[in-house]
């Protein structure tokens, strides 16, 4: 504990812990997407998939502790690093240093966007709130005519899409903080490549809500 309040009582060491608590969640956001592709092999894997995550209750509340902590570092360091960056920037600003304020403020507002939208996704397909006819343990029914509506649907769409961009700058950003990407590493490189592992999250997140709209889940 005293090496985290050290880490967090300097501007680096915040960085490394949004970054190090990012990529955390991002380990889960590719499990969740494999686990959410099992509902294209319909609901007895779906559903088996989720029972099998039930059966060792400790494991599965231990993880959730941990993401939750992750969740609440990532926040918590992204609010107070925008903070002090508020705090030490001067009034009169070179047009490129606005243009990177402005990058790092949509960064911010996606954020924002996607935490609200996981409290809604926990309310709506794990307890069952705003469903239409939630049936416990009955997840591919449960995902099925959740995602029914369009206007639904299109939130779980949007929610994608944020992923993937926040993903694509977050990915980079942990990657140069972390030391993994020195300053000078080769953007043509590297760019590409964290562009199509956002890309390939968000279209597997997509996927579940279009697939429902086009009837090919059912």
């Amino acid at each position: 504990m005293d090496a985290l309040a050290r880490l967090w009582r300097s501007t680096v060491g915040r960085k490394a812990l949004v970054a190090a608590s990012g990529l955390l969640l991002w380990v889960w956001v590719v499990l969740h997407v494999a686990g959410n592709l099992t509902l294209f092999s319909g609901p007895a894997a779906a559903d088996g998939y989720a029972a099998a995550l039930r059966a060792t209750p400790a494991a599965l509340w231990a993880v959730r502790a941990g993401l939750a902590a992750a969740a609440i570092v990532h926040v918590a360091g992204v609010v107070s690093l925008a903070r002090a960056g508020r705090a030490a920037r001067p009034r009169h600003q070179a047009p490129a240093r606005r243009a990177s304020t402005m990058a790092a403020r949509t960064m911010r507002v996606g954020g924002a966007l996607l935490l609200a939208f996981v409290v809604y996704h926990l309310l709506h397909l794990t307890v069952g709130l705003f469903h239409p006819g939630f049936l416990p343990g009955h997840v591919y029914d449960n995902v099925v005519r959740g995602l029914r509506s369009t206007w639904v649907a299109s939130i779980y769409m949007a929610a994608a899409v944020l992923l993937g961009l926040h993903l694509f700058h977050g990915l980079w950003a942990a990657a140069r903080s972390l030391g993994v990407w020195p300053e000078s590493a080769a953007r043509p490189r590297r760019r590409p490549a964290v562009a199509l592992v956002s890309a390939a999250v968000a279209l597997g997140f997509a996927s579940v809500p279009l697939a429902v709209l086009a009837g090919w889940l059912r």
